[in-house]
């Protein structure tokens, strides 16, 4: 449960939110788009309210921010063409042509590294994890949104593939200017692509900081999360040497 948090995300940065589980991530991610409703407070975007707008308002609002979905939550009996074309707003889908749409479908699969010849006409369950994840952001990001939320884009997958995630992250944000929250239990992923870092506690924003702050931060719950860091590359370093 969320209690008192307040964050400011600035046009074109990158914010991981970190933290245990149970303590709000998500549902932080989800008030943010109205998806959930807060009892008390508020959230803006673009100076606009989500918590007190109408419905063709916050449709609106919504048409900004494209959002990666755990697990990509695909939907099993679509092809990737169909997946991928899922993210674009309703009034621009009736003013495309299906061959238009083809075309801005095939843009946002070259955009996340997916060859369009290779996987448009597939169903999800014939592609990897990896590549799932990948049209996952491909669908988040096909209606040229200047906001996109991740909801844990790398969880289930292995440290190649989250490299590869992340990496697709930065190359938007900086291509397009797209402003990046995301919400994440990969500390060291985190710490690599974001700007800042903001860590959740008990339902308040506990730190926020860049990298270098947050790993010389002698805050004890801070340190929690640099310290497992760094037992994990210390696992990781002994497993390569043997």
């Amino acid at each position: 449960m969320l209690s008192g948090v307040t964050l400011t995300v600035h046009d074109g940065e990158t914010v991981s939110i970190v933290g245990t589980s149970g303590v709000g991530k998500s549902v932080l991610l989800k008030t943010t788009i109205g998806l959930l409703r807060p009892e008390r407070g508020d959230v803006r975007i673009d100076g606009q309210s989500v918590v007190t707008a109408r419905r063709e308002q916050l449709e609106a609002i919504r048409r900004k921010v494209g959002y990666v979905f755990q697990y990509a939550a695909l939907f099993d009996s679509m092809t990737i063409l169909e997946n991928v074309a899922e993210g674009l707003p309703e009034d621009t889908l009736r003013s495309l042509s299906p061959r238009e749409v083809t075309q801005r479908v095939c843009q946002a699969l070259e955009e996340v590294n997916l060859d369009p010849r290779e996987v448009l006409t597939k169903l999800p369950a014939e592609l990897s994890g990896g590549m799932r994840k990948r049209v996952g952001v491909a669908r988040a990001i096909i209606g040229r949104p200047g906001i996109v939320l991740y909801d844990e884009p790398v969880t289930g997958l292995d440290p190649v593939n989250s490299a590869t995630i992340g990496r697709l992250i930065v190359k938007i944000g900086r291509t397009h200017n797209v402003t990046s929250v995301i919400v994440t239990h990969d500390i060291e992923g985190a710490l690599e692509i974001s700007d800042r870092i903001a860590l959740l506690d008990r339902g308040r924003v506990h730190f926020v900081g860049d990298a270098e702050a947050f790993r010389a931060s002698r805050e004890p719950l801070v340190r929690a999360f640099v310290d497992r860091r760094a037992a994990a590359e210390t696992s990781l370093r002994l497993l390569e040497r043997s």
